[in-house]
């Protein structure tokens, strides 16, 4: 396995939406891997491939608590196939966006149906804290972040942040 570089906003890769798998091969599957070793590393809870720079829709996210034994997920060409008419407001952040958090109000359950792992479709149901999560993850699939859910005066001091930041890096 290999950690990833993680890319930061402002950059247009991320306003780009991925490709889909198809079909879960050696290839994808090293990919799901890298990119879960990359997110324990950042640390942080998601990660879509757009962000290590891979357009493929694929997604890994772990948000299970200290001591809880729920395995790490990793899905790839997902899809929301059903989402709940109540809402939730999360605080989110972002490892391409670091240090910012902002509000965000999505559906509290969705239904996504995806390839996991060994390449298998599957139809699942997530509520909460991972049902935020893997909202945010196929957001980043279709080129979406979160500060595109939150009000423009905000967005744009945060994106003004990170491309200072970003160009105090490059000097």
């Amino acid at each position: 396995m290999a950690l990833l570089p993680i890319i930061v906003a402002p950059d247009p890769l991320l306003k780009k939406s991925a490709e889909p798998v198809g079909s879960v091969d050696d290839e994808v599957r090293r990919l799901m891997d890298d990119m879960l070793e990359t997110m324990y590393a950042a640390p942080g809870v998601g990660l879509a491939a757009p962000q290590v720079g891979v357009l493929r829709r694929v997604l890994v996210a772990d948000v299970a608590a200290s001591g809880e034994q729920r395995p790490p997920l990793r899905i790839a060409d997902p899809c929301i196939v059903e989402s709940s008419i109540e809402l939730s407001t999360r605080e989110e952040g972002c490892l391409s966006l670091p240090e910012h958090f902002a509000d965000v109000e999505r559906p509290e359950r969705v239904r996504v149906r995806y390839l996991d792992y060994d390449g298998a479709t599957r139809e699942e149901e997530f509520d909460g804290y991972l049902a935020t999560c893997i909202q945010h993850e196929i957001d980043h699939l279709d080129g979406v972040l979160f500060v595109d859910r939150i009000s423009a005066i905000r967005r744009g001091l945060i994106l003004r942040k990170l491309a200072k930041a970003k160009r105090a890096r490059g000097r």
